[in-house]
């Protein structure tokens, strides 16, 4: 049972399941000081030294931006079928691609910047690799949406008569080592 009624001293040395840490009941703690606050806390021991120095507070006091644990990149985000949508301010000269809120895809945008133009909204860029979060501009290709039915069902047809050419090498391959085997098996039997 932790025990909680009396005070650890500075640099104690306790096992985990004496503080109550079950999930490392064998694993040695020390009640250390943070060195900028002076806020003591149970830290894990690695090789007789607290694992870490300084409290959470202190460790990441100051650090804004893409510095902070909690920063979240609010111009770049996937959207649930794993497109990449990118932000634009209002004066960006692309912005009137992009969604009421200021988002476009970022294949979109790619392919908008390396012609120079606008897309129309009846240009699809396809992904020619179908990695839809793979956005470089070898990877992408401008067609319009007929094209692109017909480039993903073909792509869908090739896929499943790889996948079934694979079966059938793998079935052929067990055919023949059957057969080395009953041959084996009948030479054995006559000799």
């Amino acid at each position: 049972m932790p025990e909680t009624l009396v005070e650890p001293k500075l640099e104690e040395i306790r096992k985990g399941r004496d503080i109550g840490r079950p999930q490392r009941a064998s694993r040695n703690f020390i009640y250390h000081a943070c060195p900028i606050c002076g806020n003591p806390r149970w830290v894990a021991l690695k090789m007789g030294k607290p694992e870490v120095d300084k409290c959470n507070k202190c460790k990441w006091f100051g650090k804004k931006g893409d510095k902070s644990p909690h920063w979240i990149n609010t111009d770049r985000r996937h959207n649930f079928r794993g497109y990449v949508m990118v932000r634009l301010s209002p004066d960006d000269f692309f912005y009137p691609t992009c969604s009421r809120r200021g988002w476009i895809f970022e294949h979109r945008l790619v392919m908008a910047k390396s012609l120079g133009r606008n897309l129309h909204l009846w240009e699809i860029v396809h992904h020619k690799n179908r990695i839809r979060d793979d956005n470089r501009l070898e990877n992408l290709q401008l067609i319009s949406d007929d094209k692109h039915k017909q480039f993903t069902a073909l792509e869908l047809k090739i896929d499943r008569l790889l996948t079934k050419q694979d079966d059938l090498m793998k079935e052929i391959k067990l055919l023949r080592f059957e057969n080395r085997q009953l041959k084996e098996n009948l030479i054995g039997n006559f000799s």
